[in-house]
């Protein structure tokens, strides 16, 4: 007989393996008491051909053991043998094969042989087919029970003890599943009887014991053998049983790998991210979980935290995950989003300095240990029975993220190294997500304060309107968007409603955002009409555009956007506005009926048509309401535009509640989760002057204007009670009106306005804007737009129907006052009217103005 013999690699058999074993039992002699049908369909003898006689029949001799006996004698003294050999089949071929041979005990002490037979070419083709299997025959030992037809035990080896703890005296004689519990019993016996009647192989698996923890049970998985006489009558079963408790702990854990890679991650926020792992956590391998993110990682703000030595301050955490067998998780001092404390030498400190885990199998709570200087882990420690520590960090690129904590309460079972890398495995396949979110956070945070900042964040109606306004982000998987919207202050009372919207989400749009609402205010300031402005902006975005395009190798910047500008004057309640693809308005009527005017929808800005936009004016009652809003209000998924802008108009139609009541019921019509554009509204209430806070003239086109202008306007001050404004508001009206007469050759126009300022305003015919020029020291001219710019608060021009308006604004409460006054000097003017002077300063340094027909020339008082 020859033979290798092969090292036990220590690896666990499949159950096919097990099922495609031969079996055959023989006696002290080597005789064939039993045979199955897998031996026989392996080496071609039937049970009638080979029980009864010698098993050299099948196992030729060799040099080793050239007898039955000497093999028989070799293997008593190795308490069995296992290794390759050849058998002889039936034709006469060699069969080479894995041969397992097991000593059994019955009652008195008698022994037989059990002979496990499996074909290795059938292993070695199973191998090349990407099965990798070692043959049950040189594996770990094997749990062996022979059972009568009443399943009664006849015979045993030793190492069936090992597998359920019962001894083989109490064994023997009794039913071999006995120390089972009922319905694994009543498993095993069917499988049993189901052998004993068709002569197949069945397969089992079990748990066996009475464990106090999931943990403590072993796997076993028995493979069942009908034995056949020489009649080939069933005489019993052999069952061969395998402990695959390893293999089924490591199929757990690969399985808890599996699933936390599709569970972990799933989205971008770190706090979910962080109670994904807790739960994975709990009840798989802990009792109780938890997971603590570095204070600046669930905000993305702050600078990061990095592995290494540790000061005196230690890094601040916020509780992000929790998890437990317990309901409400009671074991937690804190909860989610909480700030946690660190304990001085503990360790969390370790972790934190050296980036190792922690294992502690036997929690020491002992007095004078680092639990007596934390009160509030303590109680709870004592009050839970936590008995087995883990703590490992979160860690990415070298930055602390965090770190997770495994505890052990109700299982007994001490954490043991195994558990330790399974641990450090979940972490480690968190963390990249954990860093991501971290890092998206930071990145949604610097566009969101980005957008905050550049967004108004007080909103001034003035005179012509009272507004309140409502912006809500888009959700953080979306990022931030390029909404905005403004109400800005033009001359003669009136106010620009801007809103816009750039296209795409996060810091790109936002940047691009700014910049629109930047070049918007410029051109407001150019007093333009709606149409025209937008035209210009339209021109802006597309140099942008050029810009963008010209830019390699970095992505290029949003630059398209809509817009909708409106220009309303409280003077006469009229409103013009222009849209560039942007939504209609909502106008609601002091009664409550809601209306989207029929605008020209324009073409977006950016696009580059070339479509002239055009500019409607409407007249609106006092007290009406403007809604201006983004698409993100109106428009969903689900929900298309006019749906939408119905839902909107319904829930504007309530006369008499406040801005702020109807900017909240407008944004419920959102729906409740997240949205996934940015949602803008910007709501206005209209008002109008009353007659007595404005006051116009018409005034001849020559020299006495300036006369008279003068005295009109000193006498509305005195009727408004603003005489302390009398003095430089004489002055700007004799600069402008002076500058209308002389370059203007129609009526000329006067107007006051008391608001929140006092504007002055002069209509001429010209069409030329006047503009400040510098005079030199002999120049008799070009120093009276210089006086203006000081006296008023701001000054400008605008394009009227028929000609222009030069405006100046005055303070009511000027807060300029002389630093020295001198004694009035009169001085006699071209029309030979004597003027006041008045002195103010300029830059920072006193200055005193002559004023001379008009025009002004300066002098430093010394």
């Amino acid at each position: 007989m020859t033979s290798t013999d092969k090292a036990t690699l220590g690896k666990r058999p499949t159950t096919h393996e097990m099922s495609d074993s031969a079996v055959a039992m023989l006696d002290e002699q080597g005789t064939v008491l039993g045979w199955t049908q897998a031996a026989e369909q392996l080496v071609g003898y039937s049970a009638g051909d080979v029980v009864g006689q010698s098993s050299t029949l099948v196992l030729p001799s060799s040099e080793e053991a050239p007898t039955v006996s000497a093999f028989i004698e070799r293997c008593r003294a190795q308490n069995g043998w296992s290794g390759t050999t050849a058998v002889r089949h039936r034709d006469g071929r060699m069969l080479t094969v894995s041969l397992r041979i097991s000593m059994l005990w019955g009652q008195d002490g008698a022994v037989r042989w059990l002979v496990s037979v499996t074909d290795t070419g059938k292993i070695s083709r199973e191998t090349m087919n990407g099965s990798v299997r070692e043959s049950l025959l040189t594996r770990a030992p094997i749990g062996i029970v022979v059972c009568d037809p009443q399943l009664r035990c006849t015979w045993v080896n030793d190492t069936m003890e090992s597998h359920d703890g019962v001894f083989r005296d109490r064994r023997l004689g009794r039913r071999s599943t006995d120390a089972l519990p009922s319905a694994e019993r009543e498993a095993l016996e069917a499988v049993m009887r189901q052998a004993l009647q068709s002569g197949a192989t069945g397969v089992h698996e079990f748990r066996s014991g009475l464990p106090t923890s999931p943990r403590q049970e072993n796997v076993l998985v028995t493979s069942i053998f009908c034995l056949q006489d020489a009649e080939g009558r069933a005489q019993g079963v052999c069952a061969i049983t395998v402990d695959v408790t390893e293999r089924a702990r490591a199929h757990e854990r690969l399985a808890i790998i599996s699933e936390a890679s599709t569970r972990l991650g799933s989205t971008m926020d770190v706090m979910q991210t962080s109670q994904e792992l807790a739960d994975l956590a709990v009840p798989l391998f802990a009792d109780y979980a938890i997971v603590d993110l570095e204070h600046s990682v669930p905000f993305g703000e702050g600078p990061s935290v990095h592995i290494g030595p540790i000061g005196e301050r230690l890094p601040v955490f916020r509780r992000a995950g929790l998890a437990s067998i317990r309901q409400d998780v009671p074991e937690s001092p804190w909860v989610r989003g909480e700030q946690v404390t660190v304990p001085h030498a503990s360790p969390f400190t370790d972790v934190l300095r050296t980036g190792r885990s922690h294992l502690e199998p036997i929690l020491n709570a002992a007095p004078g240990t680092w639990i007596d200087r934390d009160p509030a882990r303590a109680q709870k420690i004592n009050e839970y029975g936590m008995h087995s520590l883990m703590v490992v960090p979160i860690r990415a690129r070298r930055v602390l993220l965090g770190v997770a904590m495994f505890i052990r309460t109700e299982d007994p079972v001490p954490f043991q190294e195994d558990d330790l890398l399974l641990a450090e495995e979940l972490v480690s396949r968190a963390a990249p997500s954990l860093d991501n979110a971290r890092l998206y956070a930071r990145e949604h945070a610097a566009a969101l304060a980005l957008q905050c900042n550049l967004l108004p964040h007080r909103l001034k109606g003035g005179s012509a309107v009272e507004t309140a306004s409502r912006y809500r982000p888009a959700d953080m998987d979306i990022g931030v968007g390029g909404d905005w919207f403004d109400v800005i202050p033009l001359s003669g009372a009136r106010v620009a409603l801007v809103i816009g919207d750039v296209v795409g989400h996060g810091i790109n749009a936002t940047a691009a955002m700014g910049r629109l609402r930047t070049a918007v205010h410029l051109l407001t300031d150019m007093e333009l009409p709606p149409d025209e402005l937008l035209a210009r902006l339209d021109d802006a975005i597309q140099r942008l555009t050029e810009e963008a395009d010209d830019t390699q190798g970095q992505t290029p910047a949003a630059v398209g956007a809509t817009c909708l500008y409106a220009v309303y004057d409280p003077d006469t309640r009229k409103c013009t506005m222009a849209r560039a693809g942007h939504p209609p308005p909502a106008i609601v009527d002091p009664q409550g009926r809601v209306t989207f005017p029929d605008l020209p929808a324009g073409s977006p800005l950016g696009i580059g048509l070339g479509v002239p936009f055009e500019a409607v004016e409407l007249e609106l009652p006092e007290g009406s309401v403007l809604a201006l809003y983004t698409d993100g209000l109106i428009e969903t998924r689900d929900c298309d535009i006019d749906a939408g802008m119905h839902r909107l108009g319904a829930a504007l139609a309530q006369p008499g509640r406040s801005l702020e009541d109807l900017c909240t019921r407008a944004m419920e019509i959102v729906p409740g989760q997240a949205p996934s554009d940015d949602v803008t509204l910007l709501l206005v209430k209209t008002r109008s002057l009353s007659p007595t806070q404005a006051a116009s003239w018409t005034l001849p086109c020559d020299q006495t204007a300036v006369r008279s202008a003068r005295h009109i306007a000193a006498g509305q001050l005195t009727e408004w009670g603003l005489e302390g404004l009398e003095d430089a508001t004489k002055l700007i009206v004799s600069e402008l009106v002076t500058n209308a007469v002389r370059h203007s050759t129609g009526p000329i126009g006067l107007r006051l306005i008391q608001h929140q300022v006092l504007t002055c305003e002069v209509f001429d015919t010209n069409v030329c804007f006047p503009r400040p020029r510098r005079a030199h020291t002999t120049d008799e001219n070009g120093r009276g737009l210089f006086m203006v710019d000081q006296l008023a608060r701001r000054w400008g021009s605008r394009s009227v129907s028929g000609g222009k308006v030069v405006w100046a604004d005055q303070d009511l409460a000027p807060a300029l006052t002389p630093t020295r006054r001198r004694p009035a000097a009169r001085t006699r003017g071209a029309t030979g009217q004597c003027l006041p002077i008045a002195s103010i300063r300029h830059k920072g340094q006193p200055t005193r103005m002559t004023a001379r027909a008009g025009r002004v020339a300066p002098e430093t008082v010394r």
